[in-house]
């Protein structure tokens, strides 16, 4: 069946860690929340605690593909196509749609991650890593979210903390 995968990222160090059987596997540079970490409805924060990937979306798209209310628009991501559309938050080439594990705390009511579209995805290259940026959601090179994408089946436990609390 294989070895069981576990995401962690740290909110401090910016940084997804794919873990194996426990093992470090390979880790990646990310951008989270910009106001950091929170669990509220329309706070804009990154939420904290344990996930599960409910969702895969993307599978086959292009590097850079476009995605618009988690379908592909056609589009490719350029320059030219953010210069025409500054105030598009990007989200490219694939998505591991979260879901809370813990109620109350990131699951159900106004804490609800699933409910919140807090995604892993893909993200313009010159958009910057290793600094909180986005809008909630966890930022990734597009190379880098087709692998983690390709070692993270649905099910995937996500744990997301603001430092060593593992």
């Amino acid at each position: 069946m294989g070895s069981v995968a576990r995401i962690e990222i740290d909110l401090a160090m910016q940084r997804l860690t794919l873990r194996r059987d426990g093992e470090t596997a390979r880790h990646w540079p990310v951008s989270t929340a910009l106001d950091g970490a929170g669990e509220q409805h329309g706070s804009g924060r990154t939420p904290r605690g344990l996930h599960v990937v409910r969702a895969r979306i993307g599978d086959g798209l292009p590097l850079g593909a476009v995605l618009v209310g988690r379908r592909p628009t056609g589009e490719t991501w350029s320059p030219a196509l953010a210069r025409a559309h500054p105030d598009r938050d990007w989200i490219l080439t694939r998505i591991l749609w979260l879901s809370g594990r813990e109620a109350g705390r990131n699951r159900l009511g106004p804490v609800d991650t699933m409910r919140r579209y807090i995604y892993i995805h893909g993200t313009p290259d010159d958009q910057p890593l290793g600094i909180p940026a986005s809008h909630g959601c966890i930022r990734m090179r597009n190379e880098d979210v087709v692998e983690l994408f390709d070692l993270a089946p649905q099910g995937t436990e996500v744990l997301i903390t603001e430092g060593r609390e593992t």
